[in-house]
């Protein structure tokens, strides 16, 4: 089995906010983070596929295939977005890092099921180049 990994990048904007919180625990708890205007991030978005390569082209997948993937479910989602306001899965999580790959994972699984062949393996978001979430499909 190889694994094969393609990376994007996407810029958004966010906050951190829980509702049932006071606004001085909230900045207390997210700091500047908690700026209901918000801030913003240019992040890196890595996905890596699984699977045996194909006897003739060699590939596991095609990469312009992946490439047209991670546009069409995450980056047309996500870029140039304010990710609480604009959406649907951060309109009550919160756009943490670790919330942005696991949402990531959700939107492109299906797809590469239903394409068959390779399977998802990790989906690593960067929102600097110091920190990065990394999900794996585990619940």
């Amino acid at each position: 089995m190889i694994e094969l990994t393609r990376r994007a990048t996407f810029s958004a904007s966010h906050y951190y906010w829980n509702d049932g919180w006071s606004a001085e625990k909230n900045a207390q708890v997210f700091g500047r983070c908690a700026n209901r205007k918000g801030h913003g991030h240019n992040y890196t978005l890595e996905v890596t596929v699984a699977g045996e390569p194909d006897a003739v082209t060699g590939f596991v997948v095609d990469l312009k295939w992946l490439k047209d993937v991670m546009e069409r479910e995450v980056l047309a989602a996500y870029d140039h977005r304010h990710l609480n306001l604009e959406v649907p899965e951060f309109s009550k999580a919160n756009p943490t890092t670790e919330n942005i790959a696991i949402a990531a994972w959700k939107r492109l699984e299906p797809a590469i099921v239903a394409a068959g062949g390779a399977r998802l393996r990790r989906v690593r978001v960067y929102e600097t180049p110091e920190i990065f979430a990394e999900y794996r499909g585990e619940a």
